[in-house]
């Protein structure tokens, strides 16, 4: 299954070679479909016993603990090693070799190996057998995506041929594959389960493979010791269920680099969240938040949150230009839901669709049994990916049913001609009043199942209609079906535009510098006063800008209320998420004393907020313009 991934890249170009950074060291295709192999939902065998790879420069103190001999320690490992999940995670398995070079470079009982590098181990000896449909799932989408990210690698390379970044050693460790979770997300990938996160974590790895930096996969096993040594790694990029795992593993080192660590997070974590102490105090105490990251070390599926960095993923799309442009078009509604409770109480709503549309289904039905849905719904079962495409893009629409949140579908769906038709939702759906939401770190509302589809594309691709408005909804099928839509992908989810995310935050992001933010520059900042109660996030919207957070140091000064045409009878430092402010009762400027607690988010009857907003790309809301 490898050769179709190097040969998509070498029919369109010469070789796949020419296609990569020529100012980075080259590695193949082979070796990241390998990595992947080695992301095991299994979690427990291979991939969990992996230890730290590579040297780097030691900041941590070394206590050398040599015993009489080291006969007896050995043949204790070898009797006993299973025993602590610790070793296996420094690498012992039973072999003399992994016993000795752990008792050589974790232990100092033996001196070191003849031409060892510290914590040496071979990633890519022995590639993992693993038919996990997790894995195989991340592995299907690099190889149908390869040509693609190899086109973008070589647009990239002509934007940033005289900017050259150092190869760095990123760690991926994607923690909702690990262990007993990992299983079940693995199980329920072949029942309709959700993919989004899959998808994000497969695509964040041909991106840093196509920018020329080395990609480790490795996990900590559990147990009770937790990782002395320097870790190797100039990125970490794991989740929340790694990055508890991690800190686990490292004790007491996790606060040396946690500078380092990238958090992929779907939902977003805002700045009240974020910082415990104030958590508690406050009321925002919740199981995902409280690690006192910088809130830009988040990054989220879609960029819903400015305070933390948008990732994103690539939306697909089957054919080119004219070809597939030129698709024919049948009467026929996909339904978004591939699980039946989705679809409870849709009744009524798809049944008014049903009117002008056949209805088709795509959800799991176990053999033998009856169809959970409407008689009139054609149901074809949980279809592979190149099957759900070519019935997608013989569809004129795409129906929400108001659940999942916020994934990947409907983008897709757009990009192969689909209109998205979502349901509205009257209040908007929050931790306040949703269950879904309900413990999550944020107070973000969300106003229609796909918030960016609707705030960011809009008609004529998306229709957000009241589900329980007849008359609204059949308006717009009808009005749908006397359009002609052709393929749309905004450019931020293309390859291309996901290489330029990732490239700039390597380049610009720096977290463990004591200095302030220097990205984006100054000149980028557009200040605003916003009016009582209004958030950020809000106040630069209502002008088409994006709130900034890494430029509100610049507006936590007095200064700043001057130049906004503000007199101060007083000027206090506090901590709170809403300063700077301006309060108009005793004409109180107040200014923030915690960075972490810098947000775009939130908003008080009693406050005008300063907020740093700025302009982004035309299809790249994450980027400055010239922030590249």
């Amino acid at each position: 299954w490898i050769q179709p991934v190097l040969h998509a890249g070498a029919r369109r170009r010469t070789c796949v070679r020419d296609h990569r950074f020529p100012m980075f060291p080259l590695t193949t295709w082979h070796a990241l479909l390998r990595y992947t192999s080695g992301v095991s939902s299994a979690g427990q065998s291979r991939f969990s016993s992996v230890c730290w790879e590579g040297g780097g420069e030691s900041h941590l103190p070394r206590t050398r603990k040599r015993a009489p001999t080291s006969s007896f320690r050995s043949q204790f490992l070898r009797t006993s090693w299973h025993a602590d999940p610790c070793y296996a995670f420094y690498g012992v398995d039973g072999s003399t070799c992994s016993i000795l070079a752990y008792l050589s470079e974790r232990e100092d009982f033996c001196p070191p190996l003849p031409d060892s590098s510290p914590i040496a181990r071979s990633w890519n000896g022995r590639p993992t057998d693993d038919s996990s449909p997790a894995v195989q799932f991340m592995k299907s989408r690099i190889e149908r995506l390869a040509s693609r990210w190899t086109i973008a690698g070589e647009r990239m390379r002509q934007k940033v041929a005289l900017r050259t970044p150092s190869q760095l050693r990123v760690l991926l460790y994607p923690g909702v594959l690990a262990g007993a979770g990992g299983q079940r997300l693995a199980r329920m990938v072949e029942k309709g389960g959700p993919l989004g996160e899959l998808v994000q974590w497969a695509d964040i790895s041909a991106s840093f493979f196509i920018l020329g930096h080395n990609l480790i996969r490795a996990a900590p096993g559990r147990g009770s010791c937790p990782i002395q040594g320097p870790i190797p790694f100039d990125l970490i990029y794991t989740d929340y269920h790694g990055l508890a795992h991690l800190r686990g593993a490292m004790g007491l080192s996790f606060q040396h680099y946690q500078c380092r660590f990238r958090i992929l997070d779907s939902f977003g974590t805002e700045p009240a969240f974020n910082v415990g102490e104030y958590a508690r105090k406050r009321g925002y105490t919740t199981m995902w938040g409280s690690w006192g990251l910088q809130p830009l070390q988040y990054m989220t599926m879609f960029p819903h949150t400015p305070d933390n960095s948008f990732m994103g993923f690539v939306s697909e799309e089957v054919g080119d230009g004219e070809a597939s442009r030129s698709q024919r078009k049948e009467n026929i509604a996909v339904v978004y839901g591939k699980q039946a409770y989705m679809w409870q109480g849709k009744e009524r709503y798809l049944e008014i669709i049903s009117r002008e549309l056949e209805i088709h289904g795509t959800v799991y039905q176990r053999d033998g049994q009856p169809s959970p849905l409407p008689s009139f719904v054609t149901n074809h079962g949980l279809l592979a990916q190149d099957q759900l495409q070519r019935l997608l893009r013989r569809a004129k629409l795409f129906v929400g049913l108001g659940f999942p949140y916020e994934g990947p579908a409907p983008l897709e769906a757009i990009a192969l001609g689909c209109v998205f038709l979502q349901p509205r939702f009257h209040p908007p759906h929050s931790s306040v009043n949703n269950d879904f939401y309900k413990g999550k770190p944020t107070m973000r509302e969300v106003h229609s199942q796909h918030p960016y589809t609707e705030d960011f594309i809009g008609k004529p691709y998306v229709w957000t209609v009241d589900m329980d408005n007849t008359t609204e909804v059949q308006e717009a099928v009808r009005a749908i079906l006397s359009l002609k839509v052709d393929p749309f992908i905004p450019h931020e989810f293309t390859c291309e535009g996901m290489l330029e995310r990732v490239y700039a935050y390597i380049a610009h992001q720096d977290f463990c510098s004591l200095s302030v933010p220097s990205w984006p520059s100054e000149d980028n900042l557009a200040m605003r006063l916003g009016p009582l109660g209004q958030s950020c996030v809000a106040v630069c919207r209502h002008t088409a800008l994006r709130c900034e957070p890494a430029l509100f140091h610049h507006l936590n000064h007095p200064t700043a209320f001057q130049k906004l045409g503000l007199t101060c009878a007083s000027t206090e430092q506090e901590v709170d998420h809403l300063f700077p402010a301006y309060s108009p009762w005793g004409r109180r400027c107040s200014l923030q004393q915690d960075s972490l607690l810098y947000s775009c988010a939130g908003g008080h009857p009693s406050y005008r907020r300063l907020c740093p907003c700025r302009a982004f790309q035309p299809g790249q809301v994450a980027l400055c313009p010239g922030c590249l």
